[in-house]
């Protein structure tokens, strides 16, 4: 079972520590003896160790940045919520496919915000602009803060909070099962708590770093025994050798684990694997070997925002797919709700 993120090199910029979250934090990585340096802000880093690319890259991936999010204009987050809420960015994970390797660009390693209370109070505001109607915050547009909040506790903080709020709304997803400290969070029901998940081919070939799928299957069934509504994100769906096996496995996998009791409320994406010219550069660079079919002539063209197109499958085989995956939900959980097939 793969063992908790605990980052090799931790910067501070100095106002992190104004912040009882920074504080707390320093005196934590100094009791675990991790190496700790200062910076002015985190574009100021360089010189992360390593002797070529590959290795900085990797090095900088288990790299943590404590500081200040300065921005308190949030995003929004179709078609999964209103907002995007920024208490992270970056992951620790090494998953091939990962938009976050174009967004992140040179700068792949992990930031975390101790102005909590601050990015509450904006969400707050968000909340009162539209009240009566409810306003749904995405906290995983950037990162996965499962992977880093047994060390930090901000989404703890942030779930408490928004149980506490009669129109905001939580939700989150993420590859890790280290899920125990927040069992007995006061979410009031008011939290969606989602796993990615996906055949054991694509986490095992494409999705290094992170939880295998038995161990995020286990963890799903927890939250759903701590009465968290629950989701998944079936994503992204590849098409390989055995497909159809692989992803039929992993429903009869979700079904023997979770209760039956909260199956009345269970909601499913479903997000095709997809690709753009300057990811497919970045992937070949910092994965060299992977398996990762990017066959640009296999696939069809799919407009994207700003002038960036994507490759998705082909029409006939998006259809087996959704057949084939809709049938199997269906199957094992026929209550559940099919949010988006993209």
């Amino acid at each position: 079972m793969r063992k908790p993120f605990i980052p090799q090199l931790v910067y501070f910029e100095p106002k992190a520590l104004d912040y009882p979250l920074g504080k707390e934090l320093k005196g934590k990585f100094e009791g675990m003896g991790i190496e700790i340096r200062t910076t002015t802000s985190h574009n100021q880093i360089r010189n992360l160790p390593g002797d070529n690319d590959f290795q900085k890259y990797r090095i900088a991936k288990s790299t943590l940045v404590v500081g200040v999010r300065k921005t308190l204009k949030f995003d929004t987050s179709k078609p999964s919520a209103e907002y995007a809420i920024p208490f992270a960015t970056g992951c620790m994970g090494h998953c091939h496919y990962c938009y976050l390797q174009t967004t992140m660009g040179s700068k792949p390693y992990i930031r975390t915000y101790v102005n909590v209370e601050e990015i509450l109070e904006q969400a707050d505001k968000y909340i009162a602009e539209r009240a009566p109607e409810i306003t749904r915050f995405e906290a995983s547009c950037t990162s996965d803060i499962v992977g880093i909040d047994y060390l930090t506790h901000t989404l703890k903080r942030a779930i408490e909070h928004f149980g506490q709020t009669e129109y905001g709304r939580l939700r989150f997803v993420t590859k890790f099962h280290h899920v125990d400290h927040l069992l007995d969070a006061k979410h009031n029901g008011n939290t969606r708590f989602r796993f990615s998940i996906n055949a054991d081919y694509v986490i095992k070939h494409f999705e290094p770093g992170t939880s295998p799928l038995a161990s995020r299957i286990e963890a799903a069934g927890k939250v759903a025994r701590a009465g968290y509504p629950l989701g998944f994100i079936v994503a992204p769906i590849y098409l390989h050798e055995g497909w159809q096996e692989g992803y039929y496995h992993m429903f009869e996998r979700l079904d023997a684990e979770l209760p039956q009791d909260v199956r009345d409320d269970i909601t499913f994406e479903f997000i095709q694997h997809r690709f753009t010219r300057p990811a497919k550069k970045v992937i070949e660079k910092n994965y060299p070997m992977t398996k990762l079919e990017l066959d640009e002539a296999k696939r069809r063209v799919k407009w994207g925002k700003y002038g960036i197109n994507k490759f998705i499958y082909q029409k006939d085989e998006e259809e087996e797919m959704k057949e084939h995956l809709y049938r199997a939900m269906e199957k094992f959980f026929p209550k559940a709700k099919i949010e988006y097939f993209t």
